[in-house]
């Protein structure tokens, strides 16, 4: 079933909470300390519809092309780096040195070949999620999505770490990012109306569980 007015509503602000915030996190990789409902973001999950995963037939990467242009020799990573990062020294659009607050694991990342961009929703788990249904177009619009919080600056450790998987199958190391981290997860989901496993829905719920 599409989300509801109501739940887009909600997760429109969930999104721009979750994406464009402040500096609330040591080292500040970009949050918001902007209130949200935990009532409303449940009722978001809720909403989610829950179902056993799609075959990986026919997946790959390729199908999900990013990073894209964004603006004169720049693309998305790059304004992922700049967003995320502070005392940035830049070449161009090339960021030459800088820091990064990694939310996953606590880490200050201060070598950007060491950082990598996280896909919130894996391009797997959206794969087995529905996204296998779509053009290569709308697959590449979820995967250069800088407007939900689907892109985050993390570890290079972190991210291989977490890989494809689902937050029953994989949690950040950083307890105090559990949280944001279901919170962002599930207006991922619900934006691009991906399903989720009855497994993800527990964990999912467990996590919100953390949010005060």
């Amino acid at each position: 079933m599409p989300p509801t007015p109501r739940i887009l509503s909600v997760l429109l602000v969930l999104a721009l909470a979750l994406v464009s915030g402040c500096d609330d996190l040591p080292g500040s990789a970009k949050s918001s300390d902007a209130p949200v409902n935990a009532h409303d973001v449940q009722i978001a999950l809720n909403n989610l519809k829950v179902a056993a995963w799609h075959p990986m037939t026919g997946y790959s990467r390729d199908h999900f092309s990013h990073w894209r242009k964004a603006g004169e020799n720049c693309d998305v990573r790059d304004v992922v780096l700049e967003r995320d990062g502070k005392n940035l020294k830049k070449n161009g659009c090339n960021i030459t040195d800088g820091e990064w607050y990694s939310v996953y694991d606590g880490l200050t990342v201060k070598d950007p070949l060491e950082v990598d961009i996280d896909h919130m929703v894996p391009l797997a788990n959206a794969w087995r999620s529905g996204a296998d249904l779509w053009t290569d177009q709308k697959r590449s619009d979820f995967a250069n999505d800088l407007e939900r919080p689907q892109l985050l600056a993390v570890s290079r450790g972190s991210n291989r770490s977490k890989g494809d998987q689902d937050p029953s199958q994989w949690k950040p190391p950083n307890f105090q990012y559990y949280c944001k981290y279901a919170q962002s997860w599930i207006a991922v989901k619900t934006h691009w109306q991906l399903t989720i496993t009855k497994d993800e829905k527990g964990a999912l719920t467990d996590m919100l569980g953390t949010c005060v």
